[in-house]
C-alpha cells in the first residue's frame, strides 16, 4: 500500500495538467514495452505485442493483442478514466493591470469549489504552441510547460472589508478570481513561459494553460489512513487502473485488454479527444481491421465486451451525512464504490454490476454502493457518454473521496491498492 501511495503522489506531482498526465502515462507505457502508434500513419499490429495511441496530447488508449484467440472469438476488456480536473483556464491576452499589480484573466474549467482556491500557492501548467524561427520552413511544435515554483496567489479580501464573507456570499469569478502575478505591471506571463520553454516570446503563437495547486500531497490521520492531494478526481483512477492493466495485460486470457484515458470529462466530453468523440471507436475499428475482422466480427466482439468506467465517488461526509442516501453511504477505505443512478447518469445495472462484484470477490477486495440522496442531484461521468459511440456492457466504479472538485481532495490510503488489485483481476478475465 505504501509503495502504491508514494507512486501515486509522484504521478500526481508530475501531472499538473492533463497534457502532463498523458505524457507521464505514455512514458510509463514506453518503459513497459509498449509501442506508440500515430493516427496519421498506417498501423502494423502484431499479436503478442503492446501498443498505445494518443490524441491531442491529452487522451490516450493502450492495448495488448494476445497471441491466441479465446475459443475462436474475442472480446475487449476495457477501463476508462479521465485526465482532466476542474481548474481555471488562462484566457488569451491574460494580463490585467490593477492597482499597482499585474493579475491574470481566467475562466472556470468544469464545476468546482471556488473558495479553496483563495490564499494558496498556485502556478501555471499546460502546453504552448511555437513556430519555427525560419520564415522559409514554417512549422509548429508543441511544448509542455510547467512553471515549477510558487508563482501566483488569489488573495482573499480581509474580513474587515467584507463582514458577510462567512454568510454564503456569491463569488464573482470575473472580478474576484484574478490570480496576482507581479507588482511589475510590465511583466508578462508569455515572457515567463518563453524562458521556461527556452524559446523567444514572439515564437509562442497560442497556449492551453491552467492554474494548479502547489500544495504537496499528504498522508495523514491518527493511523495515516487518509490521503490528500490535488486531482484525485480522476488521476487516482487513471493511475490505479494503469497499474492493474500493466500487471495483467500480457497474460494469455485471450481477451483484448484496453486502457483508456479521455480528456474533457469535466466539461461534458464533447471534444475530439473526449469520451463523446470517435477516438475510442476509431481505435477499435483499426484494431479489428488489422486482425482481419469483418464489420460483423467487431459487433460480435463488442457485444461480449465489458468496460469499467472508473471515476472517483462521493464518500459520506462526517459533517454532512444528511446529503447522502440514508442507506448507501460509501466510506473512505471501505472498498471500491459501484455507482448507480436511475436516470442513467451512471451505467451500472444488475448484470454489469454483478460481473464487477464477482471480480471483487475473486480478488478479495471489498466493494460498496453509491446512490444519490433522492433530493440531491448527482453528477455524471464518461461511461454513459462513451456509449454514444461504443456500446458495450459497462459498470461505473470509483474510489470514495471527500471535497470532490476542490483543488485539494481527500481519499483513503487503502482504497488505491484495492483498485489496482480489482482491475488486475478484471483484466485476467476469470469472471466469464
Amino acid at each position: 500500500m505504501k509503495n502504491i501511495i508514494e507512486n501515486l503522489f509522484s504521478f500526481i506531482k508530475k501531472s499538473p495538467s492533463q497534457f502532463h498526465a498523458v505524457a507521464n502515462i505514455c512514458e510509463i507505457l514506453n518503459k513497459n514495452g509498449f509501442t506508440e502508434l500515430s493516427e496519421t500513419q498506417k498501423w502494423n499490429l502484431v499479436r503478442g505485442k503492446n501498443y498505445f495511441v494518443r490524441r491531442n496530447s491529452s487522451s490516450v488508449i493502450a492495448f495488448h493483442l494476445p497471441e491466441s484467440k479465446n475459443n475462436g472469438s474475442e472480446a475487449f476488456l476495457i477501463t476508462a478514466s479521465h485526465s482532466d480536473s476542474p481548474s481555471f483556464k488562462i484566457k488569451e491576452n491574460p494580463e490585467i493591470k490593477s492597482s499597482g499589480s499585474l493579475v491574470l484573466n481566467v475562466e472556470k474549467y468544469g464545476g468546482m469549489l471556488l473558495n479553496p482556491w483563495f490564499d494558496r500557492p498556485l502556478s501555471v501548467a499546460g502546453r504552448i504552441v511555437v513556430r519555427s524561427k525560419s520564415e522559409e520552413n514554417f512549422s509548429l511544435r508543441e511544448i509542455l510547460v510547467n512553471i515549477d515554483r510558487d508563482l501566483l496567489m488569489i488573495p482573499n479580501l480581509a474580513i474587515h472589508f467584507d463582514r458577510e464573507a462567512n454568510e454564503g456570499r456569491k463569488i464573482d469569478v470575473q472580478k474576484e478570481i484574478r490570480p496576482v502575478l507581479s507588482m511589475n505591471e510590465d511583466k508578462t506571463l508569455i515572457s515567463i513561459l518563453a524562458e521556461e520553454a527556452g524559446v523567444e516570446p514572439e515564437e509562442i503563437i497560442s497556449h492551453d494553460l491552467f492554474l494548479y495547486n502547489r500544495c504537496e500531497s499528504s498522508l495523514w490521520g491518527a493511523e495515516n489512513e487518509f490521503i490528500s492531494s490535488s486531482k484525485l478526481d480522476d488521476l487516482e483512477c487513471a493511475f490505479t487502473t494503469l497499474q492493474g492493466f500493466l500487471n495483467s495485460c500480457n497474460e494469455s486470457s485471450g481477451f483484448i485488454p484496453v486502457y483508456c484515458v479521455f480528456d474533457n470529462e469535466e466539461v461534458g466530453s464533447s471534444s475530439r479527444q473526449g469520451a463523446d468523440s470517435t477516438f475510442f471507436s476509431d481505435v477499435l475499428e483499426r484494431i479489428a481491421e488489422k486482425l482481419d475482422w469483418s464489420g460483423e466480427d467487431l459487433k460480435i466482439a463488442l457485444s461480449k465486451s465489458i468496460m469499467l468506467s472508473a471515476d472517483n465517488a462521493h464518500a459520506v461526509h462526517p459533517n454532512y451525512a444528511s446529503k447522502s442516501d440514508p442507506v448507501n453511504q460509501p466510506k473512505i477505505n471501505g472498498g471500491i464504490v459501484i455507482k448507480y443512478n436511475a436516470a442513467q447518469k451512471y451505467t451500472s445495472d444488475a448484470l454489469s454490476s454483478a460481473v464487477f462484484k464477482e471480480v471483487c470477490k475473486k480478488s478479495g477486495i471489498p466493494f460498496q454502493i453509491f446512490t444519490n440522496n433522492s433530493n440531491v442531484a448527482g453528477g455524471s461521468t464518461l461511461g454513459n457518454i462513451s456509449q454514444n459511440h461504443v456500446s458495450v456492457q459497462c459498470v461505473d466504479i470509483g474510489l470514495a473521496q471527500w471535497a470532490m472538485h476542490s483543488p485539494y481532495e481527500t481519499a483513503g490510503a487503502k482504497d488505491a491498492e484495492y483498485m489496482v488489485k480489482a482491475v488486475e483481476q478484471f483484466y485476467k478475465g476469470g469472471f466469464f
